[in-house]
């Protein structure tokens, strides 16, 4: 680890604001930014389609899927680069083979988008869906025996997130895999939602034995947006069919074109390659300040201390009653008052979170290179609000 001031003058999109926001999209760094446009440049210098920048595409997909690698503990074969977590998680929903009275159990803190697949696959196939009630165990409860409750000999899948992008809460990841498949009459698949966890929280998904994992590089991991990944547990590959397919899902060394064996049979074609350094070079930027493990725990110090002071406030009430567990941190405003109204003063004061639906509430997310001073800077504006 070095220096913090040192480290943010990469990104250059803090000079001029206090940013809350990562959960919804990171702050780019100025070295990703520029491989990005030297990766373009580099593109039209060599010409665009030809040998040499055909053995530079491949290189640079191997590459992005090592860092992604090292990031969340698994094998690059495992991976495939989608462009965001959506799209990531309508890989095994899809590929995944339905019958009519399967059921698919998902929990009440969703993101919408995931929700949306989950009931066209339903109106198509004739699958039930069952949604079980996490976000009430945030503070009281075992969320574990929640999912367990809801399980039933129907359950095809369960569809979580690591984080819950709503409440911040952590879930139990490796008890829940472990819950599902060894179920007393079947082994039941989980899809996760990683959307808030890549970059944030520890990852060894293969430790975990998760089955399909969908990520997002341009929220904690502070990418580039328009690339996510999905990691697709080793033995399920040959299982999994893709859904869209292209000339990077083929296996080029067999006759009769076979998808390949590896991550790459699930991504389709021609892609903004440059974009996929850009991730690469953010993620090696977080690794030059420190592991995985010491960024969690410093971004844990951070929204326990933001979160200690918001309880200081008169007309603020955080949506968890003890220190939180990830970098979000939510809270209701007591006093009557507006929360998105609050947010648009907020950020015209310079400091950007954001409302969320269900629950109403505003919500801040703290990286591991925020300062407490601009942690005082927001209670400060907050208490004046």
């Amino acid at each position: 680890m070095f220096d913090i001031l040192s480290h943010r003058e990469e990104f250059t999109g803090l000079q001029d604001k206090c940013y809350f926001n990562f959960g919804g999209q990171g702050i780019l760094p100025r070295s990703s930014l520029q491989k990005i446009i030297d990766s373009y440049n580099y593109i039209e210098k060599v010409g665009p389609f030809g040998v040499k920048i055909n053995s530079w595409i491949y290189q640079t997909i191997h590459d992005t899927k090592s860092a992604i690698a090292s990031e969340i503990g698994v094998t690059p074969d495992t991976i495939a680069l989608t462009e965001n977590v959506t799209a990531s998680c309508n890989i095994p929903l899809w590929g995944i083979k339905w019958q009519e009275g399967d059921e698919i159990l998902f929990t009440d803190a969703e993101h919408p988008g995931v929700i949306a697949i989950i009931k066209e696959i339903s109106r198509r196939f004739g699958v039930k869906i069952v949604t079980c009630p996490i976000v009430a165990t945030l503070n009281e409860g075992n969320p574990l025996t929640v999912i367990e409750n809801h399980l039933t000999a129907k359950t095809k899948l369960l569809v979580i997130s690591h984080i819950l992008w709503n409440t911040g809460q952590v879930l139990p990841l490796k008890e829940i895999v472990s819950l599902c498949h060894n179920y007393s009459s079947h082994a039941i698949q989980v899809l996760v939602d990683g959307a808030q966890s890549a970059g944030s929280l520890p990852l060894n998904l293969l430790e975990s034995q998760v089955d399909y994992y969908g990520c997002t590089g341009h929220k904690w991991l502070c990418g580039a947006g328009g690339v996510g990944f999905l990691y697709v547990r080793q033995d399920l590959i040959s299982q999994l069919p893709p859904t869209f397919i292209g000339w990077r899902s083929l296996n080029y060394s067999k006759s009769d074109l076979p998808f390949t064996d590896d991550g790459s049979r699930y991504e389709v074609a021609t892609s903004a390659y440059p974009l996929f350094l850009a991730l690469k070079s953010s993620i090696e930027l977080h690794q030059k300040w420190g592991s995985i493990e010491q960024r969690y725990q410093k971004i844990c110090q951070l929204s326990g201390y933001l979160w200690s002071k918001l309880r200081e406030i008169d007309g603020i009430e955080c949506l968890k009653h003890s220190l939180p567990e990830s970098g979000l941190v939510s809270f209701y405003l007591r006093n009557g008052q507006d929360a998105d109204k609050v947010v648009k003063i907020l950020e015209e004061k310079g400091f950007y979170l954001r409302t969320l639906v269900s629950p109403y509430c505003i919500r801040a997310c703290v990286h591991y290179f925020t300062l407490e001073s601009e942690i005082d800077a927001l209670v400060n504006c907050l208490k004046q609000i």
